[in-house]
């Protein structure tokens, strides 16, 4: 039983230490935006809830970067993030993020609204949008 015990532990760590981690995630606007750099703790006001002034465009819940740039950014995982979301919705307080299914979707969004922000892998950044800051 001990072996079997044993076995499973580390199988299970294999698992999680093998799990590979995306490129890097930034996070960007319409280049039309006069948004200055910023840093993650300014970025994570826009994604949690506590301001405003630019429309959150989160990525497909479960995936993938979606797990990361929120675990990047303010150290949260992706159930932590849900529930703030939630308590802000029931208390009228905000309207949750557009949910699009990649980062080309991001792209898309953002360039049609102007006062959009987002996240993407560092790869697929191009002309169409500004990277306002780089999560680690």
């Amino acid at each position: 039983m001990k072996n079997y015990t044993q076995a499973i532990v580390l199988a299970a760590t294999l698992t999680i230490t093998s799990i590979p981690c995306l490129a890097e995630v930034v996070i960007v606007v319409n280049p039309k935006n006069a948004a200055p750099q910023m840093s993650s703790e300014q970025a994570s006001q826009y994604f949690l809830g506590k301001s405003t002034s630019l429309t959150p465009i989160d990525q497909t819940e479960g995936s993938a970067i979606r797990g990361e740039f929120y675990k990047k950014l303010a150290d949260k995982e992706a159930s932590q993030v849900k529930a703030i979301w939630s308590k802000l919705v029931f208390t009228g307080k905000g309207t949750l993020p557009k949910e699009v299914g990649s980062s080309d979707a991001v792209k898309k969004a953002i360039a049609a609204d102007i006062n959009a922000i987002g996240y993407i892998e560092k790869s697929a950044v191009d002309g169409t949008v500004k990277v306002v800051a780089t999560l680690p």
